[in-house]
């Protein structure tokens, strides 16, 4: 279990989260709104154990992260980033093995190997193994990070998986099945965070939808209990129509309009 009770993070002068309590049970994919400069990547940074709060306690399995060693941690979760810059040609399935140093020294073992390779088939990448990592589109290349923080925890039970706007250069087949996958696996015991920008993807996947607004938690439930057009008029500032999908029961999000007037620009 990963529980932050009221967690602050602040920089200079400036609190980029405040007061944030939640908790994340092995088995829920919770999904983490808000607008641009919300709190969002600063909070899951806290949770990844990259930063440490400035107030609050957060712990992972009954331990605080910041008293787990870099190895400890390494094998209690992963985390999928917005950019994962790489200069050198490695091929692909180099990258994705690079999930796998944490479980060994020297040489990976027949069971990382097959790990490997099975999480490509499920990610759609095994045709991409022996291709040069620089040599493939920016969606190939987050699908090959994806694999690699997979196959991190992909036999380690209740672990933790930290994604952050996981579908965002993806194209609407691969964010689905990126969803997809996230799901499946917190069906299967994992704890799953994941940061969206899109509400409707919320909706659907999400367990539990955390909005933040201006660093604080804003609202945190069901998407059927947080996602209507007040709520979101108060964390996004835009108008909005929710209704309901007859098929599954889950909120479906339309913006309205918005104009803009040219003719007073100079």
């Amino acid at each position: 279990m990963l529980i932050a009770d009221h967690i602050s993070y602040e920089t200079g002068k400036r609190m980029l989260v405040k007061d944030v309590s939640f908790s994340i049970r092995p088995g829920e994919m919770l999904v983490i709104l808000g607008a641009n400069g919300a709190g969002k990547s600063t909070l899951l940074r806290m949770l990844s154990g990259e930063r440490t709060p400035s107030k609050g306690s957060l712990t992972l399995h009954d331990k605080e992260v910041s008293h787990y060693s870099s190895p400890e941690l390494a094998l209690k979760r992963a985390v999928l980033n917005q950019q994962n810059i790489v200069n050198m040609a490695f091929m692909a399935q180099e990258i994705v093995m690079m999930g796998r140093y944490p479980h060994y020294q020297n040489n990976p073992s027949a069971k990382d190997r097959e790990i490997c390779e099975e999480v490509m088939k499920l990610t759609g990448t095994t045709h991409l193994a022996e291709r040069s990592y620089l040599s493939l589109s920016g969606g190939e290349q987050q699908r090959v990070q994806l694999s690699r923080i997979l196959v991190q925890i992909w036999d380690i039970p209740n672990a933790l998986l930290l994604m952050d706007e996981p579908v965002s250069g993806l194209d609407l087949q691969y964010q689905q099945q990126t969803l997809a996958i996230a799901k499946a696996l917190s069906k299967r015991g994992f704890m799953v965070i994941s940061i969206l920008h899109d509400i409707n993807l919320a909706a659907q996947y999400a367990d539990r939808i955390l909005m933040l607004k201006n660093g604080r938690k804003w609202y945190d439930g069901t998407a059927s209990e947080v996602l209507n057009t007040k709520n979101i008029y108060e964390v996004f500032e835009i108008d909005s129509d929710v209704f309901t999908n007859p098929k599954t029961l889950k909120p479906f999000f339309i913006p309205k309009n918005t104009t803009v007037n040219l003719s007073s620009l100079s």
